[in-house]
């Protein structure tokens, strides 16, 4: 039987590909060959909840039908998080609100379902927040919290701040660039730590970020994002670009989980899978 490994998921969300270029650790990684370093393509409309759901499932958002940001939907879809339950893996997340909404319970309640602890969701272990200025220090270290309490198998750590700041003053903007850099700053904090405890860690965006502060489109700003596939132990096989629903796969695949389209995806580049 097939090992199932762990996997970290941290999901930067609004870091453009871009402005990776001022990530000085993840640089590092991949120069040192302990990183896979690509560019993904955003699917369209590049918008958060939509992409959330798309890396999520493998689906696009046109036939996933979360479709913008505005009205709470729960997902239709096999997802990781039911995928890991059926499976009898442990999930958790620390995470904006709206995938408390997309894979737990709608609408979300504030006072019960900031903390969750409940085996028969799909997300077991939770720790939610619904202002996007929530520090990102708070979001890792919430994460980190899960992680060395829960032990589970798939962990989901995402991050606002730069999507954030991206919205007030345009991703050419050195607050913009800053909350990148503290981004990359609580990565080298964080992720030596996991690698020794045997985890496999991707970290990506769901969407880029334009001059003017907005999103949506197929502007290259908008739409390409970085994606770092890190301590994998499968002989990974990916030109230097992918759509973003291959990206479910590499998660999947490396769980030793998926959907018959989320495995037929992943032959195309693990080899032996």
């Amino acid at each position: 039987m097939e090992e199932k490994n762990r996997v970290i998921f941290v999901l930067l969300d609004g870091l453009n590909y871009k402005n990776s270029e001022y990530m000085g650790y993840m640089i590092a990684l991949e120069r040192e060959g302990k990183a896979k370093f690509l560019k993904v393509l955003s699917e369209m409309p590049s918008l958060s909840k939509p992409l959330y759901e798309t890396l999520l499932t493998g689906k696009k958002p046109i036939e996933h039908g979360v479709l913008n940001n505005g009205t709470p939907i729960m997902s239709k879809e096999k997802n990781i998080f039911s995928l890991c339950r059926e499976a009898g893996l442990v999930t958790g997340v620390s995470g904006y609100y709206w995938l408390s909404e997309l894979y737990n319970s709608i609408p979300f309640n504030k006072i019960k379902d900031t903390t969750t602890n409940d085996e028969n969701k799909n997300i077991q272990h939770g720790r939610f927040y619904t202002l996007d200025h929530y520090p990102d220090e708070v979001v890792f270290i919430d994460g980190e919290y899960i992680r060395e309490k829960y032990n589970p198998d798939f962990l989901m750590i995402h991050s606002m701040n730069i999507d954030d700041a991206g919205h007030k003053f345009g991703s050419d903007s050195k607050e913009y660039r800053y909350s990148v850099r503290v981004a990359d700053n609580l990565l080298s904090t964080f992720i030596p730590k996991w690698i020794e405890e045997g985890y496999i860690i991707i970290v990506t965006s769901d969407h880029g970020m334009s001059v003017d502060g907005m999103h949506s489109g197929k502007d290259k700003l908008e739409a390409e994002v970085p994606l770092w596939v890190i301590n994998d132990k499968k002989d990974l096989q990916l030109g230097e670009e992918i759509e973003q629903i291959y990206v479910t796969s590499i998660i999947t695949s490396i769980l030793g989980i998926g959907t018959d389209e989320m495995k037929k995806r992943a032959e195309t580049f693990y080899r032996g899978y």
